[in-house]
């Protein structure tokens, strides 16, 4: 009774204590004294820091290249990535992304280099995206018939496709993370969804991507369940190499569930907190520039507040510096307000303290140095 009491007691204070943390966070916190970014320079136009100048002109000068229709340069700048299958596939989304707008130079490569296993790994993409482009996001019930039946016509195409592609490149595992992603729209059964993971981790066993679709599938919303997802987020996590940020698709499966289910449904257990930590200490073995970690960390300090880790929610945003424009912050009316309120409470509960006056001017130099 009395450890059952104490607990009840704990439960009651929980709400309070952050209520109060939260008008603290509003109306008293000053960020720069914590050694924080000054709410004023705070950025909610991407998730972490742009990519280097150099990397930026590279993709501008292959994005003029394609709008004139010279596909060379983006057959060189996937190809330049190796067998470096993460960077592989991030190269090829950002042609897609491209192509979305002028697909005429994807058409031009796909003719003249008809073995090319990127280029028509990249056709099969963009055969999924425009599937989806005309089923849009609505439930299935709100979709039109035509449209439906127009999308599940391109799916099966674009499998196909993308498997004509593995034919080109055997040892390449782009053209199974375009079937792993197409699998849900196309309906496949587990039984048939089975051979495309295998496919995909025989070639590329941490393949972040592959494994955020695969947790998709796995959801509850399509062919899996909250305990499925979760299963296979947990197995991810702990087959994930040093200086991976396979450990991420965890907080990715926990905002899924939370979505999915609500905020009750978030596991609370010692072991939770315990996985959270460890997503923590995995992610701090990934290279500070790898572009997927920023996401990642935004979920996890959101998660890690929501688990009552406080000091190692803070901790991530300060990692994280000025970017706010991801998850959670961007699904909120003001993602900077969202992000200085959950940076604010997480001081006030972890209960750090203030940098030495004499200290906050120095910080406060080399934060405004950096913005």
């Amino acid at each position: 009774m009395v450890i059952a009491g104490t607990y009840f007691v704990t439960w009651l204070r929980g709400p309070y204590r952050t209520s109060k943390a939260a008008a603290w966070a509003r109306t008293t916190f000053d960020p720069a004294a914590y050694g924080l970014v000054p709410r004023a320079l705070l950025d909610p136009r991407r998730a972490g820091p742009p990519a280097p100048a150099d990397r930026g002109a590279t993709v501008r000068s292959m994005c003029e290249a394609a709008w004139t229709g010279d596909w060379r340069p983006a057959a060189a700048f996937v190809a330049a990535a190796g067998e470096d299958w993460d960077e592989h596939w991030s190269r090829l989304e950002l042609l897609a992304e491209i192509a979305e707008q002028d697909d005429g130079w994807l058409t031009a490569w796909r003719a003249a280099a008809p073995d090319d296993c990127d280029a028509a790994t990249l056709e099969a993409k963009h055969m999924v995206q425009r599937a989806w482009a005309i089923r849009g996001s609505g439930y299935a019930h709100q979709v039109p018939a035509e449209r439906m039946t127009k999308f599940r016509e391109l799916l099966p195409a674009a499998i196909g496709a993308a498997q004509r592609a593995a034919r080109l490149a055997p040892e390449n595992p782009g053209p199974w993370v375009v079937m792993v992603l197409a699998a849900r729209g196309a309906q496949y059964t587990p039984d048939r969804f089975g051979p495309l993971w295998d496919g995909l981790v025989e070639r590329a066993p941490y393949h972040y991507e592959g494994h955020w679709q695969a947790m998709q599938y796995w959801c509850a919303k399509w062919y899996g369940s909250n305990r499925k997802m979760m299963a296979f987020a947990r197995r991810a996590m702990d087959k994930a190499p040093a200086g991976s940020p396979l450990a991420g698709v965890y907080v990715h499966a926990l905002s899924e569930l939370e979505t999915h289910s609500g905020l009750r449904a978030l596991p609370r257990t010692l072991a939770a907190r315990r996985r959270l930590k460890a997503v923590a200490a995995a992610l701090a073995t990934v290279p500070a520039d790898d572009p997927r970690l920023p996401p990642v960390r935004h979920l996890l300090a959101d998660h890690l507040t929501k688990a009552g880790l406080h000091a190692a929610a803070l901790e991530q945003f300060r990692l994280v510096g000025r970017w706010c424009g991801a998850a959670p912050w961007t699904d909120r009316p003001d993602p900077v307000a969202a992000f200085d309120l959950a940076r604010g409470t997480a001081v006030r509960l972890s209960r750090t303290e203030p940098l030495p006056p004499e200290n906050r001017n120095l910080k406060d130099a080399v934060l405004h140095h950096h913005a």
